[in-house]
């Protein structure tokens, strides 16, 4: 057998925590150790004066220095920047993501050596700009990215090595449906999944990437400063180290509760101290909503995939939050199935990764794969067009969401007068059908079609949509002998030119042009 000369390295870019994995001499995934002995780095970024600092000990300074703390970057990615000037400067998300995944990068080359192929994990109810995002993240962090796959298939990958799926005793293993519940510190998703001696198959998937721990955390932050101010009149959330404190006390406390019916909670600030019991059926109740939710996408998921509880053989659970008390029991109640907890909750995904990484290396390397992976969308995507008979808006869907990919899917539009030498593309996504209440993904502008072309000319929009979510638009003019492949613009994407200037700024080469061009 050949034998990949890159390590298969899958890394789980978190948005509270992040984690590394590579596969040892057989084939079987491990998780590395970064620089602090630690199996995850918190995802969080201090700017300490010209040093960036990646980890734990940014995270240690989140109750003294929070003006120069970057965390949950993971959950603003998409936009042009993250929402928060720091060191003076306002940064786009996918470069203080590219902070950690250097950070990574460089603790694992310690072990390894030299590397740069890797596959990148996302939540699965990301979109395609979110998608584009975190791969930009790890092209500046100076990776190949080889892929981007799902958080919960890479966890049922993981799932599947586990129980006999891949590997020399594979087809020893019995088929089954599963269902992948992943409750991670920011993000939610729900996956249904079909696994056979050689593929994960999704059939449905759903999520909520602004639904996570963090939530939980807050609503116990919230919790105990209303206390405070109900008692002194004074709110310790106004200072920002002080709420950076009590964020990481009532993190501390969540955990607790996870093991203990009851927990103390300690606010200071301006002299004056409190201190607080929370029960677990406290918080249980302060966040009961966060949980339903869960539940709610749950059940939607299992509909969209046409299958019932009963066709169900396991609920697998993902993502650390999974271990409040709480999600198992509620899962359970629903589903009538004791929730499988065997896999690493924390490491699952980046295992599952890893383990991807291999089958790519592998098969570009000549050999036979030994796992096929076949994902859904998780968003519609389509085109802005104008309804003739209502005169309005629409936004005409190409590909439904839950679509077996990789998929081409094209459409049929009219231009809309004699002589039309221009036609714009605008790609959104969602399920309505107002334009309004859905993601602007990105545009294809064409500016070059034949003077002649008589009114209702056929304009024929094919998209291709990859198995990692990732989009490619063309476009074919009736008459005309090629297709017009214009390059699709997206929302809030950076430039190659500036992903290089900030490839060189991250991994250690200043770049006066980056850091002026990006503040502007």
């Amino acid at each position: 057998m050949n034998q990949p000369t890159e390590p298969a390295i899958g890394i789980d870019l978190g948005t509270t925590f992040s984690c590394v994995s590579r596969l040892d001499d057989l084939g079987r995934p491990m998780t590395l150790d970064n620089a602090e002995g630690d199996h995850s780095t918190p995802s969080v970024i201090l700017f300490d004066g010209e040093d960036v600092v990646v980890g734990k000990e940014a995270s240690k300074a989140k109750g003294t220095d929070m003006i120069h703390i970057a965390e949950c970057t993971k959950r603003e990615l998409g936009e042009r920047l993250f929402e928060k000037a720091l060191g003076g400067r306002q940064y786009p998300p996918e470069v203080l993501q590219a902070f950690i995944l250097n950070k990574l990068r460089e603790d694992a080359q310690r072990q390894l050596g030299d590397f740069n192929k890797v596959v990148i994990t996302v939540p699965a109810y990301f979109d395609e700009s979110h998608r584009k995002a975190t791969q930009d993240a790890g092209y500046i962090a100076g990776f190949d990215v080889l892929d981007i796959i799902n958080e919960p298939t890479a966890a049922a990958i993981a799932y599947g090595a586990q129980q006999g799926f891949i590997g020399p005793d594979q087809q020893t293993a019995e088929p089954g449906t599963i269902l992948v519940y992943d409750l991670g510190g920011g993000t939610f998703d729900v996956t249904v999944m079909r696994i056979s001696n050689k593929e994960f198959v999704a059939l449905a998937t759903d999520g909520d990437v602004q639904l996570g721990g963090h939530d939980w955390d807050q609503r116990l932050v919230d919790y105990v400063s209303e206390e405070f101010i109900r008692t002194f009149g004074l709110d310790p959330r106004e200072d920002p180290n002080t709420e950076g404190r009590l964020w990481r006390e009532c993190e501390d406390v969540k955990h607790t509760l996870t093991a203990r019916n009851k927990a103390n909670i300690a606010c200071d600030y301006q002299g004056q101290s409190l201190r607080i019991e929370v029960t677990r059926d406290q918080f249980e109740d302060m966040t009961r909503d966060l949980l339903d939710r869960t539940a709610f996408t749950t059940r939607q998921t299992l509909q969209a995939s046409g299958l019932e509880w009963s066709d169900i053989d396991r609920v697998l659970l993902v993502g650390g939050s999974t271990r409040m008390p709480a999600v198992p029991a509620m899962l359970e109640e629903i589903s009538g199935l004791k929730p499988d907890a065997s896999i690493s909750p924390d490491e699952s995904v980046s295992h599952g990764a890893a383990l991807h990484a291999g089958l790519l290396l592998a098969t570009a390397a000549g050999e036979q794969p030994l796992f096929h992976v076949k994902n859904v969308n998780s968003h519609s995507l389509g085109v802005i067009a104008k309804d003739v008979k209502t005169d309005r808006l629409r936004n005409a869907i190409l590909i439904p969401r839950n679509t077996l990919l990789p998929i081409t899917a094209k459409r049929a539009f009219k231009t809309s007068k004699g002589g039309q030498r221009s036609i714009l593309v605008q790609v959104v996504e969602g399920e309505s059908n107002n334009p309004e209440d859905c993601s602007s993904i990105g545009r294809c502008s064409i500016s070059d079609l034949p003077s002649d072309l008589p009114e209702n000319t056929a304009i024929e929009v094919r998209f291709r949509y990859r198995s990692n979510g990732r989009l490619t638009v063309l476009v074919q003019v009736e008459d005309t002998e090629t297709t017009l492949q214009h390059e699709f613009t997206r929302d809030n994407s950076l430039t190659q030119d500036q992903l290089d200037l900030w490839r060189n700024y991250v991994c250690g080469i200043p770049s006066p042009e980056a850091t002026s061009e990006q503040a502007d």
